[in-house]
């Protein structure tokens, strides 16, 4: 491969496409132009970014977010140091920086907010950038800024990830790229075309350019698993909630049985346990478009514009043993073994089993627009920026529909975690689809709950240049509105008495739940048809003769009429920022004044009302204030031509997520238990310290050491307190167990971050990191997405036509937070990617690439690894692409 050559801007596993701009114009004076090629020249790069950046950050150059076999942004920067990603799904979703939750880390595009929507209906929209939405294929570049600068936008406690698109003036005039990929999943047993293509122009003067670009992706997922709902205390078998009474059958749990849960009445079980069986199809479009006019020398326009499309409609069918229901379980028990606090085996005498099947169409849509001028005088500078940023998605409407099973069956965890766990009947009724019908009393809903998310803003910023040690000061003031918002509506389905069997029903395919557990029963289990489902719920055969089916309405259910609710968050910031250079020493030096007003509103039940009705609900809206200064310090020193010594300190915010800030809540009637928000929630505060050394003992190699420390005051955890409400179920109030986000006090994460990279003789290299980050809450509570241990190691080859890498990342346990008072956690988790190039000619290349080789396992639980919550695997994928560049 040429490595000098422009023309190739992208070849990897998906398109050469990039357009766009740099993060900010104010950011132009510290990372000079970057010209992308092969995989040794742009990690030299991203050396040399790295190299001259006065704060502490991480890049990752176009041609490795190409090189990389990744299907979204988060997964190309996996091989940052500190950088760790959430695969709940399959693929990387959720960003964690220095051992935080991605809540605590910002992510900007182009220096901006990027307004997205979360698809999965039990998500609620918070400050976690969904990178499942960016297209690798239209970034550039990607900084990762472990400290602060008063320049750059608040918000941040653990990092803030700058990703950058291309400009045409940046490219070669006349550019033309475009690829064809095959993805295909060996779980889902599917395959789909991907497809791009970029085009850029600009006049010989460059004056006026202009670049666009589309991407097309498409994923067919699978995911199978064990999962269980919740836990409960052995002592409910027992009648050991007044609230939640054993059923009036005659026990079957005497002798042994009795002795053993008299004996272990705080053991603990899960409510529920069985199969999940969840099919989606993800399609993502993007379009890009950037323009760029200097009419005259002085004056620079630019005008940049993104838009997301895409779709993530997907079919759920869980089908598990419920021995913690109330009225059809907790009196069936006839015998149980317990050890280490764990009910370990459960059998029941015609309990109840049921079959959840929901279907969901789920979207987000996304447009950003972004207006940019700039004007160079005689050593300084004035720049203006405004724009918008809106989404909306969520679902769009779900049909759920629970069938019923009452038989013989155990409940077997003593196998876990090597085995999570299994159920086993005496009749196969898992393969029995008749035996399975809904109730007529309450059948299922029909529901939908949209969100939309929009950001609007306008900044300037002043920049002097100046002679002696200050050597620049720069000066702004940026506005910022957020609004998001979320509806929730729905209706009961009644009168349905309609067995499984009438949905097409068909078995599993052969390869369900490869390797993650379970008996023969549970691996040959049937699923049922989602669309003939959909179609006898929307016909209204079920209805009463002469009857249509009802409107979703915000107030058929409580946890529809607090789902609703609308936050407005507006910020005013001021910063000044001095850089300076005296000798070896350089670096910036810098404070920022923001000023947040939040307006939250949503439904509250008024007090002793049942809840059940519009006129029991108010729309109350609260309102908060605080202020913050943000004083930060940048300084690194060249103790010698190729040893850099850094060191940092800043006070940073983080705000609450948006959904943590409202009064919405949910409950579950049959099992006591609700999860709610909290309107009167604190930012968390934080005192950032950070000390690297870095040396630079060859060209194009480093090794670099990171201390980080980070002292957090007002942290935000969950918490588990009684609360009463209207029990819809039993007719009465009852008491519920809910968890609220609060301000749990102080926090702490510190460690260490230790890098490695050089390219050997033939073509070899190395890229390797590993990152201990050890946080701890008040009491020495565990901190959310904080994996103490955290490895990556990329070997590489580039030799001629020929290109190759391998990346391999693991990290240790992590703590997800508080669900229905138990404490959830993720055992270690590993994947391993590799990719090949062939370069044809310097116009055509060809690669191949397989990810999450490993068909990695994610294994959430609640407490101990013997209460696994959700196993799953979403299967390996192959990718071969065919680029094209003129």
């Amino acid at each position: 491969m040429n490595k000098h050559r422009k023309s190739i801007l992208i070849a990897s596993a998906s398109l050469l496409a990039v357009a766009g701009a740099s993060p900010s114009f104010a950011q132009d004076s510290q990372v000079e132009e970057l010209v992308v090629t092969g995989i040794r020249a742009s990690l030299q790069q991203s050396l040399e970014a790295k190299r001259n950046a006065d704060a502490i950050v991480d890049s990752v150059t176009a041609e490795d977010v190409g090189k990389f076999p990744n299907t979204n942004v988060a997964e190309a920067i996996t091989m940052v140091p500190g950088v760790t990603v959430d695969r709940a799904f399959g693929q990387g979703e959720k960003v964690s920086i220095l051992g935080t939750d991605p809540a605590l880390n910002r992510t900007l595009l182009n220096g901006q907010t990027v307004a997205s929507a979360d698809w999965f209906i039990l998500d609620t929209p918070g400050r976690t950038f969904n990178y499942a939405l960016l297209a690798p294929q239209i970034v550039g570049r990607v900084d990762v800024y472990k400290t602060p600068e008063a320049r750059i936008d608040e918000g941040s406690i653990g990092g803030t990830v700058i990703v950058s698109t291309r400009r045409p003036f940046d490219m070669k005039a006349g550019a033309l790229a475009g690829s064809l990929a095959y993805l295909y999943n060996d779980r889902s047993e599917k395959g789909d075309v991907q497809g791009a293509l970029m085009g850029s122009w600009k006049n010989a003067d460059e004056t006026f350019g202009i670049s666009v670009s589309v991407q097309r992706a498409t994923d067919q997922l699978r995911r199978d698993g064990l999962e269980s709902y919740g836990t409960m205390a052995a002592n409910q078998w027992a009648g050991g909630n007044a609230d939640n009474p054993v059923d009036s059958r005659t026990r079957g749990c005497l002798g042994d049985c009795a002795a053993t849960l008299t004996a272990n009445l705080n053991a603990r079980s899960p409510n529920a346990f069985g199969t999940s069986y969840f099919e989606q199809e993800r399609e993502r479009t993007s379009y890009t478009a950037s323009l760029q006019w200097r009419p005259v020398e002085q004056l620079e326009l630019e005008f940049n514009w993104l838009k997301i499309k895409a779709s993530y409609d997907n079919l759920n069918q869980s089908m598990y043993a419920f021995q913690g229901n109330t009225w059809n379980s907790l009196g069936a028990l006839t015998g149980l073994t317990v050890a280490n606090g764990v009910v370990k085996s459960a059998t029941l005498a015609n309990a109840l089993s049921v079959l959840d099947v929901q279907y969901r169409e789920a979207e987000m849509n996304s447009d950003t627009y972004d207006l940019r001028g700039k004007w160079k005088g005689e050593g300084w500078d004035l720049s203006a920026n405004a724009g918008i940023s809106k989404a909306d998605g969520g679902t769009k409407r779900q049909v759920f529909l629970e069938f019923l099973n009452w038989a013989d069956y155990t409940v077997d965890l003593s196998q876990a975690p090597s085995n999570p766990g299994s159920v086993t009947y005496k009749t196969d009724v898992m393969g029995n689809p008749a035996a399975f019908a809904t109730d007529p009393g309450w059948s299922g809903n029909l529901v939908s709950k949209p969100t939309t998310d929009e950001e609007k803003y306008a900044q300037v910023d002043f920049g002097l240049d100046l002679d002696g040690v200050i050597k620049r000061v720069e000066l702004g003031y940026k506005f910022r509105r957020h609004e998001t918002a979320q509806q929730y509506a729905g209706i009961a389905i009644t009168s349905v008495a309609a067995p499984a069997s009438l949905f097409n029903p068909s078995t599993v395919p052969s390869n369900y739940l490869d390797g993650v557990g379970g008996n023969e029963q549970m691996r040959s289990r049937f699923r049922i048809d989602g669309d003939a489902m959909v179609a006898y719920v929307q016909s209204g055969k079920w209805l009463a003769a002469g009857a249509s089916l009802p409107a979703p309405s915000i107030f058929a259910a409580p946890e529809f009429t607090a789902g609703n609710w609308a936050i407005q968050e507006d910020a005013n910031a001021f910063y000044a920022q001095a850089n300076i250079e005296a000798g070896e020493l350089r670096g910036n030096i810098g404070v920022r004044y923001v000023r947040t007003n939040v307006d939250s509103a949503g439904y509250v039940c008024k007090p002793g009302a049942a809840c059940n009705a519009a006129s029991d609900w108010a729309w109350q809206s609260q309102s908060k204030s605080y202020d913050n200064v943000l004083p930060s310090v940048n300084l690194a020193y060249n103790l010698h031509d190729d040893l850099i010594l850094r060191f940092s300190a800043a006070q940073v915010i983080a705000r609450p997520n948006y959904a943590d800030m409202t009064s919405f809540f949910w409950l579950s009637d049959q099992i006591l238990t609700g999860e709610g928000g909290n309107p009167n929630l604190d930012p968390y505060k934080s005192s950032n310290f950070n000390i690297s050394a870095e040396w630079y003992f060859q060209p194009q190699a480093i090794v670099a050491a990171e201390f980080f420390y980070k002292d957090i005051s007002n942290y935000i955890l969950k918490k588990t307190a009684p609360e009463q409400y209207f029990n819809q179920s039993q007719g009465r109030i009852t008491t519920y167990q809910i968890s609220r986000p609060f301000n749990a006090g102080s926090a702490e994460v510190k460690g260490v971050s230790l890098a490695y990279q050089q390219n050997y003789a033939y073509g070899f290299g190395l890229l390797a990191n590993y990152t201990y980050a050890d946080g701890q809450g008040q009491d020495g509570a565990p901190l959310p997405y904080n994996s103490k241990h955290q490895v990556n190691i990329s070997p590489f080859y580039e030799n001629g036509p020929i290109a190759a890498r391998v990346t391999y990342t693991w990290r240790s346990k992590y703590f997800t937070g508080i669900d229905r008072g138990d404490e959830m956690f993720v055992r270690p988790y590993k994947s391993l990617d590799i990719s090949g190039t062939y370069n044809f000619n310097k116009n055509v290349s060809l690669t191949v690439a397989g990810m999450n080789l490993l068909d990695s396992e994610y294994y959430a639980y609640a407490n101990t690894t013997e209460l696994a919550r959700g196993v799953y695997r979403t299967g390996r994928k192959y990718m071969a692409t065919l680029s094209l560049t003129f």
